[in-house]
């Protein structure tokens, strides 16, 4: 990684229980094993060196801030919330959010289907229509100079079951 890149990390929550309203759907036993397993894995790889330490900030949703503090235990780091990272958010305040970052940040966002696919489109492929397809508490890390429409590299892509 070049000195002034930073690091977002993509992730979609684990598996959700169907309900409504939505903004209150809990984390599923799958759900909360799948956020266990993301969250173990990511702080083996912090430990080991391997990834900085990212700050974390999940949607106010029930089930994205059930898998967040997953991974704020595992990773023994706070965690803040952000409004506008709910599923049908508007890609342009979280890209201008992203910018407002300091150079080298490395940041974690912990949100939903369709924002996750669309927001890592955006970054990589300079489109959101290019979305990628997030399984259930998939993490995209993603690393750019500047975190502007296609400036952004894909430099890893991992879910659950690639792990269990």
């Amino acid at each position: 990684m070049n000195s002034g890149a930073g690091r977002v990390l993509i992730m979609r929550h684990g598996e959700a229980a169907p309900g409504f309203p939505d903004p209150v759907r809990a984390l599923t036993p799958r759900g909360e094993q799948e956020a266990g397993v993301m969250a173990r894995w990511l702080a083996a790889r912090i430990e080991q060196g391997e990834l900085p330490l990212p700050a974390l900030y999940a949607s106010p949703y029930v089930r994205a801030q059930q898998t967040a503090q997953r991974l704020s235990d595992a990773l023994d780091c706070p965690l803040q919330t952000l409004e506008f990272i709910t599923p049908e958010d508007a890609l342009s305040e979280v890209s201008d959010w992203l910018l407002a970052q300091p150079d080298g940040a490395s940041v974690m966002l912990i949100s939903h289907m369709p924002l996750v696919g669309s927001l890592a489109g955006l970054l990589v492929e300079g489109a959101p229509s290019q979305g990628i397809g997030f399984p259930t508490a998939a993490i995209a890390e993603l690393e750019a100079d500047v975190w502007a429409a296609g400036c952004a590299q894909l430099t890893r892509f991992t879910q659950p079951s690639q792990l269990l």
